[in-house]
């Protein structure tokens, strides 16, 4: 099989815009900047990077006469509002489980932002008591068998819609929407940096790329604060999905890029280096940030170019990804310039 012969139902506005960041690469001094903008991708609740990916989800559950939209996240998970968006586009409930991954104190933290935005769309919210993790959640497995109980039919969709056979099908279409995108601006990517914590957005990158004929470097910047938990995702997932579609190589380590240094010592949890880049990609670009993914990423960004890591003479492309409701539960951060 090839990509195009799998389903996909419309979420998204079409091709996420491209555009340059000319103050951040000029305050750098070094590689010229891009941002593509799945934040900008879709008109369902904010959309984000999930959206793009439920886009192959939604046909298997459609097919599965699925009642039931049930995933996982923290608290503030941007994927389990993408859920709820997508439930409601559809007509079908949401069932969320919100696990406490961030150890934060904000007295709102479950009131503000993403979860907010979920209730509005009529999700049905759990909030459970449960430490971070990426793998299956016995919290997840209790919110599907329960449903079955009651005579629903729920389609599971596991944290990031990443650990699921269809889960790097989005981001795999988005690596040939900028080979597209780099034709008609006449401009090579030669560097892709994107956050990875639950693994398939990266991963999908990994796989498309792999079918296009340049080089380029995909650099993961790890969010998890678990590096060698994150690299195995992706590792895992980059390889079925470019089995699935029909890659017909093997994936080399090296196209398999998962870098540490910017996420602290805990998933959520800004660090100083995380709000420099907040502010700086503010008031330089007017482009806003959240402190649990993007915020990293665009801190890595800097400093590999800033360190020459990232060359001069690069045309790098930032994928951001979305996650701007969150900062509502990170106010007291910013409460002074």
């Amino acid at each position: 099989m090839v990509l195009s012969d799998f389903a996909r139902y419309p979420l998204l506005f079409g091709p996420s815009p491209v555009h340059p960041l000319d103050r951040m690469s000029d305050h750098l001094g070094g590689a010229r900047i891009w941002a593509k903008r799945e934040d900008c991708n879709s008109g369902l609740a904010f959309g984000g990077n999930k959206t793009r990916k439920l886009e192959y989800l939604v046909p298997d559950a459609l097919a599965q006469g699925a009642t039931h939209l049930v995933s996982i996240g923290g608290v503030q998970s941007n994927h389990t509002r993408q859920v709820a968006a997508v439930a409601a586009r559809l007509g079908l409930k949401a069932r969320l489980v919100q696990e406490s991954w961030v150890d934060w104190p904000d007295a709102v933290n479950d009131r503000v932002g993403n979860i907010l935005l979920s209730r509005i769309m009529g999700a049905d919210v759990e909030l459970v008591e449960a430490g971070f993790g990426i793998g299956f959640k016995e919290s997840w497995e209790r919110a599907l068998e329960q449903i079955r109980a009651e005579g629903g039919v729920p389609y599971a969709i596991p944290a990031g819609a990443s650990d699921h056979r269809l889960g790097g099908l989005g981001f795999a279409n988005w690596a040939y929407e900028v080979e597209h995108q780099e034709q008609e601006l006449g401009v090579f990517f030669d560097t892709i940096v994107v956050c990875t914590v639950t693994g398939s957005t990266h991963a999908g990158m990994i796989a498309g790329f792999a079918g296009q004929d340049r080089a380029r470097r995909v650099l993961g910047i790890d969010a998890s604060a678990r590096i060698d938990e994150t690299r195995a995702q992706v590792e895992k997932i980059a390889r079925n999905t470019a089995e699935l579609i029909g890659l017909r190589r093997e994936l080399r380590d090296e196209e398999i890029n998962v870098i540490e240094g910017w996420a602290g010592d805990y998933y959520g949890i800004p660090v100083a280096s995380t709000l420099a880049a907040i502010r700086l990609t503010g008031r330089l670009e007017g482009v806003i940030l959240d402190p649990v993914y993007e915020g990293k990423s665009m801190a890595a960004l800097i400093e590999l170019v800033e360190t020459g890591e990232i060359g001069p003479d690069s045309n790098v492309l930032y994928a951001h990804l979305g996650g701007q409701p969150a900062l509502n539960a990170y106010s007291a951060l910013f409460k002074n310039r």
